[in-house]
């Protein structure tokens, strides 16, 4: 009882941070000390030594795993259990063994993750494109290091990179692999720090190297010419777009599009997917075609199965009679993810700083690593071979008197004065006297000193070329060429992903076949509220409700498949399909374009207008008194782009916008009480949306366009008393009959 009162007391203590604490020991702690005392240690550490790769183009964890096994001498021994080397790396990163064996996996040649696997892999390792196929338990798989993996380990052992201690000080490791060729953008890499993010698609190997020589030559070459898109080991079909390659290349940010290949197979009236984007799994493919059967959107398919084996990825689509394979693929690569996107973001760590980088500057940066890589290589060479020449030069001293050699260690009483007289008698230094004096007594004759001597003259000339090699940077550049060239003739492969130039999006009337169409009439009010209501609907409706304070800005009666362009007023565009909006009723509000199409923070709606054909023209009116003639084909994208930036001039509050399929006279208002009457065949259509257009009414000071409508809606009596003829015009003024406060709306 004691107890429980004890405990139910404890719980009592509360302090108002909300912690539970003993009597005395709670304590408060401000939420910026929390956060930069306990959570930006823990961002910084996900950031610099787990999620993001460095110029190596490995993750610390990687980079454990792989020493480890070139530790264990797995680069020519045999294959030994994986679980043997999950343990021996747990040495190396104390993150557990699950952590350890599924990177482990991702590097495997059995996972088909990466275009050069870095593990030589015997069991089952899984699959990349497959989501439900588990790799077997590290117990039952074994492997080695590949071939390509001594590329990464080349002259590790001579003083390349830098070696570090372990979590625990008790061995060294490197804190990066110097890796022969830009492996960084070679192998695919994805990273979730805090707060930042990594995705680096992979490129072929003999591209990349072909390109990194080629920029080393001239830093001004084309990357695209020898670099024309990622190589990813699904394969799959690359959809090449210049402008958005260049943009990737650059930047480092983008998204490169692939579709999946397929044949269609007449004697089973199938289809046969054999590779698809790395991006996505067979299970999601297959489920989503599943999905989109049973709700009727595609219902030329008997039956789909996973017939995936040992050799390799196949889904098999069953046909119905009469079904046109050509057609179905490109519904399919529309509605399931055989189309996807892969996203880039290359970002990587340079000297323990995150940052974005374009494919120019990562291979400079690899460029700029690996030239200090070889120097420190060729600097640990100078210096062995010149402590080797220093002992034979020496032993050279010996060879003049082998006799008086033998003589003074004979005579000497005392071990410890073997060296000093040696040293006092031959004029050499300890070093040399050490290694004089460790000589056996079988090689102390004239041929085997002659033999070693003979060494002298080549060393020098090896140390002279190899000190000339690291003041050259010509030289030193054409080391790393010479070893590039050697990598890519040993590993390069043929490219998996096939480039595809000359595409074409898939049709949007394709898309649109899908869509059902029938008369709608669509109502838009003051305030952005849309309806679309049926012919049915609004027969049987009464009154058409909307907002308090608001009314009714325009209505039109066109069908569901019309597309709408919202202008805002900050200057965007925003593309939708009415059947993108529910079909709704007179007694509801509707839909509130805002929040509908994803406005963004005080964006309001200007003007909603119906895109037709695209055919024609977009008349932008200014409260300037300027207007613009836009073809509306300016606002066809051939991609499903639902937004535009840039849409009309910034330079004035926009008024009004109409659609002119035809050339015809309107009729423009002013605050200042006139109006002015022209045919829109006087203003010459512009070319690029956002131009300022030109004066068509001459406004007096704080005067402005206040309404725009057509002649013929205008309402005014005597249309002649303002017609101009030209622009731009001051107006005239208006008359009482000819108000526009007479029109409360106007169509479309």
């Amino acid at each position: 009882m004691a107890r429980k009162k004890k405990e139910q007391e404890q719980k009592k203590k509360i302090d108002t941070s909300g912690v539970v604490g003993l009597v005395g020991s709670t304590t408060e702690q401000p939420v910026t000390e929390t956060l930069e005392v306990n959570y930006m240690p823990y961002a910084m550490s996900v950031i610099v030594s787990r999620a993001i790769p460095e110029i190596d183009g490995f993750k610390p964890s990687h980079r454990k795993l792989l020493y480890t096994m070139y530790k264990m001498g797995l680069l020519s021994g045999g294959r030994t259990k994986s679980a043997n080397i999950v343990g021996q790396t747990m040495r190396l990163n104390p993150h557990g063994d699950a952590a350890i064996y599924e990177t482990m996996v991702r590097l495997a040649k059995g996972n088909e993750s990466l275009l050069h696997p870095f593990v030589d892999s015997k069991g089952n390792f899984g699959k990349v494109y497959s989501r439900d196929m588990a790799y077997a338990a590290s117990r039952y798989t074994e492997a080695k290091l590949d071939g390509i993996s001594a590329e990464l380990f080349r002259d590790i052992d001579l003083d390349t990179v830098d070696m570090v201690d372990n979590y625990d000080a008790t061995m060294k490791e490197p804190s990066l692999l110097p890796t022969t060729f830009p492996n960084v953008l070679v192998s695919a890499n994805q990273g979730i720090a805090v707060g930042m993010a990594s995705n680096i698609c992979s490129f072929n190997l003999k591209e990349i190297c072909d390109t990194t020589i080629a920029l080393m030559r001239n830093p001004e070459h084309d990357i695209l010419e020898t670099l024309p898109g990622p190589d990813f080991s699904t394969g799959g079909q690359l959809l090449f777009d210049e402008a958005t390659t260049r943009e990737i290349y650059q930047t480092g940010r983008g998204s490169f599009k692939l579709r999946a290949k397929w044949r269609y197979v007449k004697e089973g009236n199938c289809i046969e997917i054999y590779e698809i984007p790395y991006t996505t799994t067979t299970e999601a493919v297959i489920d989503k075609i599943v999905e989109l059967n049973k709700v009727g959107k595609i219902k030329e398919v008997a039956d789909i199965r996973d017939e995936t084996d040992l050799g390799g990825l196949k889904i098999t689509i069953d046909l119905r009679r009469g079904a046109e394979p050509e057609k179905l693929m490109q519904k399919l690569m529309r509605l399931t993810s055989l189309q996807d996107s892969f996203s880039c973001n290359f970002n990587i760590l340079i000297a323990g700083m995150p940052k974005v980088l374009g494919v120019g500057e990562i291979l400079e940066e690899w460029t700029a690593w690996r030239t200090d890589c070889v120097k420190r290589r060729i600097f640990f060479q100078v210096q062995k071979k010149e402590e080797r020449l220093h002992l034979l030069k020496g032993l050279e001293r010996i060879l003049l008197d082998i006799d008086k050699a033998i003589r003074i260690i004979r005579e000497t009483e005392l071990e410890s004065e073997v060296i000093p007289n040696l040293m006092i008698g031959f004029g050499i230094d300890e070093v040399q006297a050490n290694y004089v004096a460790e000589i056996k007594l079988r090689n102390i004759n004239k041929e085997y000193i002659l033999k070693q001597t003979k060494a002298i003259s080549q060393l020098e000339k090896e140390i002279a070329d190899l000190n000339a090699t690291l003041k050259s940077a010509v030289k030193l550049q054409n080391v790393i060429i010479g070893e590039l060239e050697e990598v890519s003739k040993k590993f390069g492969k043929e490219r998996k992903t096939e480039i595809l130039y000359a595409t074409e999006e898939l049709d949007a009337e394709d898309e649109a076949e899908d869509i059902p169409d029938y008369p709608v009439t669509l109502f838009v009010s003051k305030e952005g509220y849309l309806k679309k209501i049926t012919a049915q609907s609004l027969r049987m409706s009464g009154e058409q409700k909307f907002k308090e304070g608001d009314s009714l800005d325009f209505s039109v009666e066109t069908t569901n498949r019309a597309e709408l362009l919202v202008f805002t007023n900050q200057y965007q565009c925003y593309k939708s399909r009415l059947s993108d909006f529910e079909d709704g009723k007179a007694s509801l509000l509707g839909d509130y374009l805002p929040q509908k199409l994803g406005f963004e923070p005080g964006e309001s709606v200007v003007q909603v207008l119906l895109a037709g054909d695209y055919k024609g023209h977009v008349l932008f009116f200014f409260e300037n008194g300027k207007a613009a003639k836009v073809p509306l084909s300016a606002y066809e994208t051939k991609t499903n782009r639902k937004k535009l930036t840039g849409a009309y001039c910034d330079k004035s509050p926009l008024k009004t916008a109409m659609v002119l399929t035809a050339d015809e006279p309107v009729a423009v208002y002013t605050t200042d009480g006139r109006a002015a009457v022209f045919s829109t065949a006087q203003l010459l259509p512009k070319t690029t949306r956002n131009t300022q257009g030109v004066s068509v009414v001459s406004l007096k000071k704080k005067a402005a366009i206040s309404f725009v409508t057509t002649a013929a809606k205008s309402g005014i009596v005597n249309l002649s008393r303002y017609r101009t003829r030209t622009l731009p015009t001051a107006g005239a003024l208006l008359k009482e009959e000819d108000s526009p406060d007479k029109q409360i709306s106007f169509e479309v």
